[in-house]
């Protein structure tokens, strides 16, 4: 039996292990991840903390409750914690919501009747958007009241130095002025300033349509179907053919085409020369996430008129900051307006600019490292007796496609994406690496991608039909492969098959 040395960690163990920071969450078996999915209480008085966006973190819980008493706040009403005031105004605006109270803290704060469709729906849109209170500075916060006795123990680049050196490195990833970058307090806010942005600019030259090319990240596709009154779907990544047929009739009206490179969860990659052609031909921007790629991968620069990444994932490595930003390239026409799309954008606070300054810094010698590992894990697979299929960005279908925009050759993407002749809930159970939401950390990380991001879709036979339609498999694991030694990597995967 193949000895590694991963071992299994508990349900509700913080992902990175005990850092009150991380945004991903331990779940280690099948019987985890579908008792927090469908409430389980034994499941979920485990499971304290996770991603922010979709897990209220724990500090948040203790000054949500501290600002109730400040305030002497009715017991009707749910506190809910923004990360400003802006924030504060934009959900207010959106659902009616007005504060029945005056504050002065460095957060926002709105009141939302409990027991209301009207809570969920805020809950939800502050998910969409990502304007989340940074537990960084809950912390602090508490911390200086004495409702906390102690600081997480963390490495910082001094609060000096910590901006600059953050924009200095992404601007030289995306070869970039430094001024055409804009930081957000998560790649969905990023996400969100930027289409926005575009509208805002677009809207008096009658272009109200964003486009969604691809099967893309769920709260990108969230953000463009219920934040905007008029948006076009197509995703089906492989097929131009049908949004040139659109564009025909329609390009005028467009005012921007989103898109990832390559997308998440199946790895697929647009031929993005000839997509950049057709956005041309109607004077369209086009904005590409390139988080899971990472500038180190490819080369986007001739394309993209505006990039996004969530600096949380590989920027980060760590799993332990939530930030995003976007990237006007210099080369288009929108690259002098940063201002019209910055106002759009709520503010990163500095501790967490200080903690992401100080990891960035290895950013590319971590990508060269996870890349490599790729390669060879993905070689691996591909021979493996119980892997039924492989989804990766060098597949056949893609390999044209992404191969043309890698910025050095055997430039990987990070992740891959997996199904198995083997019972999919054996295999996620006996696989000792970390288990949980996110990806682009140092440490190989596993998610039941589907369960995980769609599980309203396995739970109806409509939904199920949908994800058929699509090419996305129920039992599919998304791997995000680490910086260990490739051959551990390996073992720990042939120990399994060795039970089976």
């Amino acid at each position: 039996m193949n000895k590694t040395p991963f071992k299994p960690i508990p349900c509700g163990q913080t992902l990175p292990i005990n850092n009150i920071h991380a945004v991903s969450v331990s779940m280690p078996t099948m019987k985890d991840v579908i008792g927090y999915e469908e409430f389980d209480e034994s499941v979920l008085e485990k499971i304290k903390s996770g991603y922010p966006r979709f897990i209220l973190h724990p500090y948040l819980k203790i000054l949500s409750q501290y600002i109730t008493e400040k305030y002497n706040i009715n017991n009707e009403y749910e506190v809910v914690l923004l990360s400003s005031q802006k924030a504060v105004d934009i959900v207010s605006d959106t659902y009616f919501i007005h504060n029945k109270i005056e504050i002065n803290e460095p957060f926002g704060v709105i009141l939302v009747l409990r027991g209301t469709c009207q809570l969920q729906k805020v809950l939800t849109y502050i998910q969409h958007v990502g304007c989340n209170l940074s537990s960084r500075l809950a912390e602090v916060y508490l911390y200086e009241k004495g409702l906390i006795d102690t600081l997480h123990d963390e490495a910082l680049e001094s609060e000096k130095s910590a901006e600059d050196t953050l924009l200095s490195t992404l601007a030289t990833a995306y070869n970039q002025p430094k001024e055409n970058i804009v930081l957000a307090p998560s790649g969905m806010n990023a996400v969100y300033a930027v289409l926005k942005g575009l509208k805002s600019i677009q809207a008096h030259n009658g272009r109200p349509i964003i486009v969604q090319f691809g099967w893309l990240y769920l709260d990108t596709m969230n953000i463009v179907s219920h934040h905007f009154e008029q948006s076009k779907t197509f995703l089906d990544i492989t097929n131009l053919d049908v949004l040139e047929e659109y564009l025909k009739t329609a390009g005028f009206q467009v005012s921007a085409v989103v898109t990832e490179v390559p997308t998440n969860p199946l790895l697929q990659c647009v031929d993005v020369k000839r997509l950049k052609k057709l956005c041309d031909m109607y004077n369209i921007p086009l904005v590409i996430d390139s988080t899971i790629a990472t500038p180190y991968a490819v080369d986007l620069k001739p394309y993209a008129d505006i990039y996004v990444e969530s600096l949380t994932k590989y920027a980060c490595g760590n799993a332990d900051v939530l930030m995003g930003c976007f990237v006007l390239n210099e080369n288009s026409k929108l690259s002098n307006m940063p201002v019209e799309f910055a106002k759009h954008a709520d503010k990163v606070y500095i501790k967490d600019i200080q903690r992401l300054a100080f990891q960035v810094q290895d950013y590319e010698q971590r990508m060269k490292t996870i890349s490599a590992n790729s390669k060879k894990l993905i070689e691996y697979f591909e021979n493996c007796s119980y892997v039924d299929k492989v989804f990766h960005c060098m597949q056949e279908s893609n390999h044209e496609n992404y191969s043309s925009l890698m910025r050095y050759e055997d430039a990987y993407a990070g992740l891959v994406s997996v199904t198995f002749s083997k019972p999919f809930h054996q295999v996620y159970d006996q696989l000792n690496f970390a288990k949980g939401p996110s990806l682009g950390t140092e440490f190989t990380l596993l998610m039941p991608y589907v369960y995980l991001a769609h599980y309203d879709y396995i739970t109806c036979e409509q939904g199920q039909k949908f994800l058929k339609q699509n090419g996305i498999p129920i039992d599919l694991l998304r791997i995000s492969v680490g910086c260990e030694d490739i051959k551990s990597i390996i073992a720990e995967f042939e120990r399994v098959k060795n039970l089976l």
